[in-house]
């Protein structure tokens, strides 16, 4: 059993790196004391999972950087934005990883202002000198899709850019633990993806 559930995290590792291998985005070598800011809600947190299973544990594990999980449960992107300044002040990270937007999808806010919301978070992470990458969020539907304007991001800050990992993942009931969000071997997946874009980006 252990082998299979293994066998299955390897799987869907390189399914989604192929899914994510057309992202331009180039970031600098990250120095060997580098920090990242993995930034985010429930996402990040790591829930459906123990705290040492979240994304952020794993890829601290995998890059052996410190990696900090600064992720909050059902936070939208407007409460997301007005702490940002406040950690950046505090971690001075060379790279932060945003992932937020998903509650904002299922409050049914008005997402032409959590673009702009993430936007501003793209724009006050450089203004510390902090590389990004952009994690994309599906919104609910039978086909679990990122939503559209994860995308748009991307497109107009010339930002790194995961549009895929969490669509695949969630859905994908072996790696999951509810409907919004991954289980341990999700999590396992989530932060090998990354740490492979990083790889093949050319920070780390």
């Amino acid at each position: 059993m252990k082998y299979k559930s293994t066998a299955i995290v390897y799987f869907f590792i390189f399914v989604i790196t192929a899914s994510c291998s057309d992202n331009n985005a180039r970031f600098s070598k990250l120095p060997a004391n580098a920090t990242i800011l993995a930034f985010g809600d429930s996402l990040t947190k790591g829930n459906g999972a123990a705290l040492s299973q979240s994304y952020p544990s794993r890829l601290q594990q995998l890059t052996r950087l410190r990696v900090i999980n600064a992720g909050i449960s059902g936070e939208i992107s407007e409460h997301g934005l007005n702490r940002l300044a406040s950690l950046l002040e505090k971690h001075r990270p060379q790279l932060v990883i945003i992932c937020h937007g998903g509650n904002d999808i299922l409050r049914h806010l008005r997402l032409e202002k959590t673009k702009t919301n993430i936007t501003e978070m793209i724009r006050l992470a450089r203004s510390y000198h902090a590389q990004v990458l952009l994690m994309a969020v599906p919104k609910p539907s039978l086909l679990v899709k990122p939503a559209d304007f994860y995308a748009d991001i991307a497109e107009s800050t010339r930002v790194g850019f995961d549009n895929w990992t969490f669509a695949e993942v969630l859905k994908n009931n072996a790696l999951k633990s509810d409907s919004y969000h991954p289980n341990a071997a999700g999590y396992a997946v989530i932060a090998d993806a990354i740490f492979q874009l990083l790889s093949q980006q050319g920070a780390i």
